[in-house]
């Protein structure tokens, strides 16, 4: 399997951490989120990955090449503008299917801290056939999306707005996403024609087209968002406490 690592954002909610570095060389416990990403890929068997960078690029760039790309095979895919989740993939595409490549894709925010499960996430999406598949829990926030009862989108509901529903479901229950996901490579050739575009965007209409966006719940795994200071200091006492290894 091949992953992405979304890592071009500005940070913002990190300043002053980004004032001078890209949020994926923030560090954490004395290792950059972007190593910790990548060796936890790496712990799950996936050696050859594609970075997307805008924001000093060239510090991502000579972090890798300084690290020996951590012992993986990475790509590094530039953004002269940001491009959000859903155009980076699309440009990185040419990259995650190079040589021929028809496998499932993993994503994974280079801000997010857990222990799920990556190879029951990809049985789960191979098991399903789904055209993506959602890692989702059951937790508060301003932006939640929609599942029916089978465990497919079926809209997305933004606090303070009345609920987008994509596709008719009698029931729907409103999970939040966690930032990672895996994709099955027919999607590249279905994303929006907007060169800037968030991918959940992408996943409403094609939910919306009767295509296969799936839930895959991990409720009760740890998890954590890094992308704020609190966050992360949080994150680093969780680590010393041993509750991740």
């Amino acid at each position: 399997m091949r992953a992405m690592v979304l890592a071009a954002g500005l940070g913002t909610r990190l300043r002053p951490l980004t004032d001078s570095r890209p949020k994926a060389l923030v560090e954490l416990n004395g290792r950059t989120l972007l190593e910790i990403t990548l060796e936890r890929l790496r712990g799950f068997g996936i050696e050859d990955v594609v970075i997307n960078a805008h924001h000093f690029a060239d510090l991502l760039i000579e972090h890798l090449r300084a690290h020996d790309n951590f012992g993986m095979r990475v790509a590094v895919s530039r953004e002269p503008e940001l491009l959000d989740t859903g155009g980076g993939l699309k440009q990185a595409a040419s990259l995650l299917l190079r040589d021929g490549y028809r496998g499932p894709v993993l994503v994974h925010n280079v801000d997010v801290l857990s222990a799920i499960d990556l190879n029951a996430l990809l049985r789960e999406h191979d098991e399903r056939r789904a055209m993506a598949t959602l890692a989702v829990q059951h937790r508060q926030g301003s932006r939640q999306l929609l599942f029916d009862s089978a465990g497919l989108l079926c809209g997305r509901h933004t606090r303070g707005r009345e609920p987008e529903i994509v596709r008719p479901a009698p029931e729907a229950e409103a999970l939040a996403f966690c930032g990672v996901h895996v994709l099955a490579p027919e999607i590249f050739s279905r994303m929006d024609t907007a060169a800037v575009f968030p991918i959940i965007g992408t996943y409403l209409r094609l939910a919306g087209e009767n295509e296969s966006i799936r839930a895959y719940h991990v409720d009760g795994v740890y998890w954590r968002d890094l992308g704020t200071a609190a966050s992360l200091q949080q994150a680093a006492a969780d680590l010393a406490a041993g509750v991740l290894r």
